[in-house]
């Protein structure tokens, strides 16, 4: 059964050539804001690392990763070695190149609404206030689906839509979404076309991602493992797409043991082509 520590994700990546430090010196001086990821080589159907010896490193964890909607600005955060508390960081594009990565503050809490400008209108509304929710995602008209660890470790995800003006109470989604010991990280398509999440479920030890696509009806289909070219025998976590709609990111990693019986986490941001989603929608 899963804790709240797997909100604290570890990412590992080598820079042991010096073609990986070439790479980092001229991913922050592309000339062309098309292309949005650092002169990364887009992936194809197959996941791939995300930005190896840029945004991942060896020396540190990295557990956030996001685009600002219009994709102008990078955050994600960093704790280990010579960062005693997790902290932010950012890079932006500006005088048509990107920046370095540079430390913002350890409190997310103040930048946060830059990279989800949710944030701020999440927290001031009435019909959520005093909830134990750990997370949430929102669509384009506003609706929010939210996720709940509960004490038991298993947790719940439930939605609200904008009704007249005002929040509905939140609405339980149904089991096959709810099923497992573990649910989170959802992620909801700007149209609630489909909406994609993260869970362990019964008799397995490792959290897959999972997706289910919109009924014509309006209801939700059945909850679709995406398959062994996302999950693996390892964790995956945390899927949500570019807001240009091209590419999910999600995290894969482990938890490895050390010879004196501690652990210690080991894995990567991954990105694959958006296709792959459309692939498992129901003919």
């Amino acid at each position: 059964m899963k804790t709240t520590k797997l909100l604290i994700l570890t990412f590992v990546i080598s820079l042991n050539t010096i073609f990986a430090q070439e790479k980092i010196e001229d991913a922050f001086s592309f000339p062309h804001l098309e292309d949005r990821y650092f002169g990364q080589k887009t992936p194809g159907l197959i996941p791939e690392i995300f930005a190896p010896g840029i945004v991942s490193t060896d020396e540190y964890i990295e557990s956030l990763f996001t685009f600002t909607p219009d994709m102008k600005e990078f955050y994600f955060n960093r704790i280990g070695g010579k960062y005693k508390e997790t902290t932010l960081l950012v890079m932006q594009y500006k005088n048509n190149r990107w920046s370095e990565p540079s430390v913002l503050s350890t409190d997310i809490d103040k930048h946060r609404e830059r990279f989800d400008p949710h944030w701020l209108e999440f927290k001031s509304l009435e019909s959520f206030k005093g909830l134990p929710i750990l997370g949430f995602t929102v669509s384009s008209n506003r609706t929010y689906y939210v996720y709940f660890l509960e004490r038991d470790g298993k947790g719940h995800m439930s939605y609200s839509r904008l009704i007249n003006g005002k929040y509905e109470d939140l609405q339980k989604m149904n089991n096959e979404i709810n099923s497992g010991l573990y649910k989170a990280h959802p992620f909801i398509a700007p149209d609630e076309s489909y909406l994609m999440w993260d869970a362990e479920k019964e008799g397995e030890n490792t959290p897959d991602i999972y997706v289910s696509f919109r009924q014509k009806d309006g209801s939700w289909g059945a909850a679709i493992n995406m398959g062994d070219k996302i999950n693996t025998a390892a964790y995956e976590q945390r899927p949500r797409v570019t807001p240009d709609g091209k590419y999910l990111f999600f995290w894969r990693g482990d938890k490895k043991a050390r010879e004196d019986g501690s652990s210690y986490w080991v894995g990567s941001p991954y990105w694959v082509d958006a296709r792959v989603i459309e692939n498992l929608r129901p003919k």
